[in-house]
C-alpha cells in the first residue's frame, strides 16, 4: 500500500492579493525559478527522515503548474502510515522553509512511501520484501544452491522466487522449493510481484492510496 500526503502550497503568502485585483507575484514579468539539486535536497533533509526512523529513498523536483513539485519517498522497516508521513512532512517543511535551499519560488510538498513497483535495489529493500514473491534477472553466470552447497554455472536469465532471509550481502530465494542464495553483485533490479487470491492481495495489487492536503494560508484542506 502506498501513503501519499500532500500538504497545500508552501510560502503561499507570497502570492497574496495586494489590493487591486492582481497577486503580488503575479504582475509584470515573472523570473525563471533558480534550478534546485536533487541531491543537495537530500542532504538537507535526510537527517530530518532519519530522526524520524525512516530512510529517505528518492527525492525528485518538477514543477506543478506555476509552482515547483518537490516529490519525497520514505521508508521504513516497520512499514509507513499516514500518521508517520503526517508528523515527518511537518518536519520536513519547517526544515526547508528554515534554508534557502528552496529559494523565494513557491513550492508543493509531496511526501509517500514506496509503491509495489519499487525496484529492491538495497539490502533494506529487500530485507523489507522478506515473504514477498519477487522477479530478479542475474547480473552474473553463477548463482549457489543453498540446499546442495554446489555452485552452478548458468546463463543470466530471470529468477522468480520468494525472500526467505536478507542480508548484508545477499539474498536468500525460495525458487520452487528450493533455498537458492545470491549476492547483491549477482543479481539486477527485483520487483515483487501481485499475488491474486493470497491474503493481502488486494493491497499488492495496488489499492488506493491515501492522500491529504495541509494548508498554510488559512484554506480548507482541499485548497478552496
Amino acid at each position: 500500500m502506498r501513503n501519499d500526503w500532500r500538504p497545500a502550497p508552501s510560502r503561499s503568502g507570497r502570492s497574496r492579493d495586494t489590493g487591486n485585483g492582481a497577486p503580488a507575484r503575479e504582475r509584470g514579468a515573472r523570473p525563471a525559478a533558480p534550478a534546485i539539486d536533487p541531491d543537495e535536497l537530500a542532504t538537507l533533509l535526510e537527517p530530518v527522515v532519519r530522526a524520524a526512523g525512516m530512510d529517505l529513498e528518492s527525492v525528485r523536483v518538477g514543477a506543478a503548474g506555476r509552482r515547483r513539485l518537490l516529490r519525497l519517498v520514505v521508508d521504513s522497516d516497520s512499514g509507513v502510515g499516514l500518521d508517520e508521513i503526517a508528523d515527518v512532512s511537518r518536519d520536513i517543511s519547517a526544515r526547508l522553509d528554515s534554508s534557502a535551499v528552496m529559494g523565494n519560488a513557491a513550492y508543493t510538498l509531496e511526501v509517500s512511501s514506496p509503491g509495489i513497483d519499487r525496484p529492491l535495489t538495497q539490502p533494506r529493500h529487500w530485507r523489507r520484501a522478506r515473504g514477498r514473491l519477487v522477479a530478479v534477472p542475474l547480473a552474473g553466470e553463477h548463482d549457489t544452491a543453498a540446499s546442495s552447497g554446489t555452485t552452478a554455472a548458468q546463463p543470466a536469465h530471470q529468477v522468480t522466487g520468494r525472500v526467505v532471509t536478507a542480508g548484508d550481502s545477499g539474498v536468500t530465494l525460495d525458487v520452487d522449493g528450493r533455498y537458492r542464495e545470491f549476492t547483491y553483485a549477482q543479481l539486477g533490479p527485483g520487483r515483487v510481484q501481485v499475488e491474486f487470491g493470497k491474503p493481502g492481495a488486494a493491497a499488492d495489487g495496488g489499492e488506493p492510496h491515501a492522500a491529504h492536503q495541509r494548508p498554510r494560508d488559512g484554506g480548507s484542506a482541499d485548497g478552496h
